[in-house]
């Protein structure tokens, strides 16, 4: 049974993001990138939680970051060959999906 279910599960692919963080902590607008990159994953949510996971812990920060950890507010732009260019902002009960970048300034 465990060998159909992964044969049916989506293979792992490279997803296209940039974060999005404003210039202030907790401003409400003014979104600017600030990082691109490549993540591996089967589905937006497990990129978004490598990411969140990936940008917060001081060790597993690439050396070119140059911004603050992510944080509630920010907003990550998945770039899917398939259904486009996905828009998620980061509130306290998690990731919230939004059909486009209504933040920036």
């Amino acid at each position: 049974m465990q060998l159909t279910l992964r044969f049916f599960q989506k293979k792992p692919s490279a997803f296209h993001l940039t974060i999005y963080q404003t210039p202030e902590y907790g401003a409400a607008s003014g979104h600017q990138p600030v990082y691109r990159t490549k993540i591996g994953g089967r589905t937006h949510l497990d990129v978004l939680e490598k990411a969140f996971s990936t940008f917060n812990v001081h060790d597993t920060v690439p050396s070119d970051y140059n911004a603050r950890f992510m944080t509630t507010g920010d907003i990550v732009v998945i770039d899917d060959k398939k259904k486009g260019k996905c828009y998620y902002q980061l509130f306290p009960a998690g990731w919230k999906r939004s059909e486009r970048l209504m933040t920036m300034s």
